[in-house]
């Protein structure tokens, strides 16, 4: 579909003006104009619709799409694991998400699949393998087995979780690693985390100088590193490392906020996981004792949310989604919303989820940009429970092409 127009629907631009009625003009995959226009091409009804910019969700994890303990036990075929990859990229697609950014668990080769049109998806950005501390979070084999062995679970070109580092020199090479096998920034582990069993959310892991290795080799390329971090401690050492980008931030205490919103490093809450592992984990292929890791731990985050955004830090939004559900990715958006006005938390996933993992021409529409639209059946502003259902995505619109119509 070369050149077309949408017409009726309420547009909500994702810059957080006010929401207006204006016909939306679309050629060659970009936004040429707002309003009336006499260009040729076909013209689409959205009367009672309303359109916003596709969605971003700045945390996903596309390889963490199969059950977590069959898939890091060999219980899981290579196959099915793809299987699962593809089906949970396509059905981001469907719930208007036009790109995501996979913080770890995906090889380069599932990014050129989707790029190539080979396999239904958002636009991609990954981080290939997550770089970890030997006996840190990110590795999931047997307590007896050898962190020699971790890389027999990675399937070249489809599936590499992370990679241990037992100090900054094995960091270094694996960075580099990772960007010759396609990564477009890094992401470390800087704390324990929920999903494993080999640490706690209180251990910090990584020095600051072993951050800052992370750090030289991403800005040589031009690109930036963000961090797994939960307590504080581990938040401050990625800031005064050079980090540009905090994933979680679960502890973060007001004096750190301060010192992000001074350095420009912005943080990426994931209140979605945390909900469905506290309700039902085995969902995700883990242990019931995964709800003992995360005891208070939604509530800690909505207070750090609240700390980052008095203290001026630029918040995005990330859903974290890990195991076989991950068709409600638009969940992220219905819960932030509870501690956040809808029309902030739109702005969250579109406009600055776009500022922070470098994506200048996608976030907002308007003319020049690239034409990624999401049509939905009512208002999410008023109702954003909306978002939370890919049944409302009515019409998916990604560089121009309409990848999702059920009008």
């Amino acid at each position: 579909m070369g050149r077309f127009q949408v017409v009726g629907a309420t547009v909500v631009d994702g810059s957080g003006r006010d929401p207006c009625d204006v016909a939306v003009a679309v050629e060659d995959g970009r936004v040429t104009e707002l309003g009336a226009s006499s260009a040729n091409g076909e013209r689409l009804d959205a009367g009672g619709l309303t359109m916003t910019p596709g969605l971003i969700d700045a945390h996903v994890h596309l390889g963490l799409s199969s059950p977590i303990q069959p898939q890091f036990s060999f219980q899981i075929s290579a196959a099915e694991i793809a299987a699962d990859i593809f089906a949970a990229a396509g059905a981001a697609l469907d719930g208007g998400f036009t790109t995501v950014r996979d913080t770890g668990g995906i090889d380069g080769g599932v990014v050129t699949a989707i790029a190539k049109g080979k396999v239904r998806g958002p636009r991609v950005l990954s981080c290939g393998p997550v770089q970890c501390q030997t006996g840190g979070h990110g590795y999931y084999g047997a307590e007896w087995e050898p962190t020699d062995l971790w890389s027999s679970h990675h399937v070249p070109g489809l599936h590499a979780l992370s990679m241990m580092a037992g100090n900054a020199d094995e960091l270094r090479r694996n960075v580099r690693e990772a960007f010759r096998r396609g990564a477009s920034f890094l992401k470390l582990c800087v704390t324990g985390g929920v999903v494993g069993g080999n640490d706690r959310l209180t251990d910090t892991q990584f020095t600051v100088e072993e951050i800052a290795v992370a750090v030289q080799e991403a800005a040589s390329r031009g690109t930036y590193v963000t961090v797994h971090a939960h307590n504080n401690e581990g938040i401050r050492n990625a800031v005064e490392a050079g980090a540009r980008c905090v994933e979680h931030g679960t502890d973060l205490d007001e004096p750190t906020a301060a010192l992000m919103a001074a350095r420009g490093v912005a943080l990426v809450p994931t209140f979605t996981v945390v909900e469905r592992l506290l309700h039902d984990p085995a969902a995700a292929g883990l242990d019931e004792s995964v709800r003992d890791r995360l005891a208070g731990a939604r509530e800690r985050m909505a207070r750090a949310l609240i700390v980052a955004k008095e203290a001026g830090v630029r918040i995005g939004l990330g859903s974290d989604l890990i195991g076989p559900a991950q068709d409600r990715r638009g969940e992220e958006l219905r819960l932030r919303a509870r501690l956040e006005t809808p029309m902030d938390v739109l702005v969250a996933a579109t406009k600055t989820n776009a500022e922070i993992i470098g994506l200048t021409e996608v976030g907002v529409i308007a003319p020049g940009k690239q034409a990624d639209l999401v049509l939905w059946n009512g208002n999410p502003l008023e109702d954003p429970d909306i978002f939370a259902d890919p049944a409302n995505a009515v019409l998916v619109v990604q560089t121009g092409r309409v990848v999702k119509d059920l009008r």
